[in-house]
C-alpha cells in the first residue's frame, strides 16, 4: 500500500457476520480485504490482499482489552511491529482523536474529527425507530490526518449510504510512499472503532 492511486473508497460488508470491508483505489482496483476475528477479548485484524483471503500482508493487534487508551500495533506478514495507533483517551468521547506512532515510539500524525456535533445527531436520531435506518444519508462525519507540524495530509469522509457503510479517503497534501502504510492502517483501526462507537 505504498503507491496508491486516490481517491479511496471503503466499502463496509452487510452480508457477513464478521465486522469487515474492502478498499478500493481510484482505479477500482482492491488493495486491502480487512477483516476483524469476532468474539476476540482483545482486536486482531488482518488485512488480506483481496477477497480470497490468500494472502494475509498485515495485522493490528491491540496491547490490551478493549480501553480508552488501548494501542494497536501495526504488523507485516513477518509479524515485524513498524508502527501504532492510540486513541486518546478521554479527549475521543466528544471528538475522536488519535495518534500515529512510528516503530521508534514517536508521535508521526495526528487523526481528528472535524465536528462532533455529527457523532452526536447521529447518535440521537439512529435510536429513533425507523428515522435511525436513514442516519447513514443524514450525519456524515469527516476525519483529518495532520503531521506534526499540523499540516493536513488526506480525509477520511463517511459517505450517504444505506447503514453507513461507504467512506472516501482523499488526498489533501504530500503523502510520502514509506508513510502511506502507517496512515491507511491507522484509518482502517480507526474506521473500525469509531463504527462500532455510533
Amino acid at each position: 500500500m505504498q503507491n496508491i492511486s486516490y481517491p479511496v473508497n471503503f466499502k463496509f460488508k452487510v452480508s457477513t457476520f464478521a465486522n469487515d470491508f474492502i478498499a478500493k483505489d481510484a482505479n477500482e482496483q482492491t488493495i486491502a480485504y480487512v477483516r476483524q476475528k469476532m468474539f476476540k477479548l482483545k482486536e486482531d485484524i488482518q488485512i488480506f490482499d483481496d477477497e480470497s483471503r490468500s494472502k494475509v500482508n498485515y495485522s493490528i493487534k491491540a496491547d490490551r482489552w478493549l480501553d480508552f487508551s488501548a494501542a494497536y500495533s501495526f504488523k507485516d506478514s513477518n509479524g515485524n511491529e513498524f508502527g501504532k495507533i492510540v486513541r486518546k483517551g478521554w479527549r475521543s468521547i466528544w471528538k475522536a482523536r488519535y495518534e500515529i506512532i512510528n516503530k521508534e515510539e514517536q508521535h508521526q500524525f495526528s487523526i481528528n474529527e472535524e465536528n462532533g456535533w455529527i457523532k452526536v445527531l447521529d447518535s440521537m436520531m439512529g435510536e429513533v425507530p425507523v428515522v435511525g435506518i436513514f442516519t447513514g444519508y443524514m450525519f456524515n462525519p469527516s476525519y483529518i490526518v495532520t503531521d506534526k507540524a499540523g499540516q493536513p495530509i488526506v480525509r477520511l469522509k463517511k459517505k450517504a449510504s444505506f447503514f453507513g457503510r461507504k467512506f472516501e479517503l482523499t488526498k489533501v497534501g504530500e503523502v510520502k510512499p514509506e508513510d502511506s502504510e502507517k496512515i491507511m492502517l491507522g484509518l482502517m483501526m480507526m474506521i473500525l472503532l469509531e463504527r462500532r462507537r455510533g
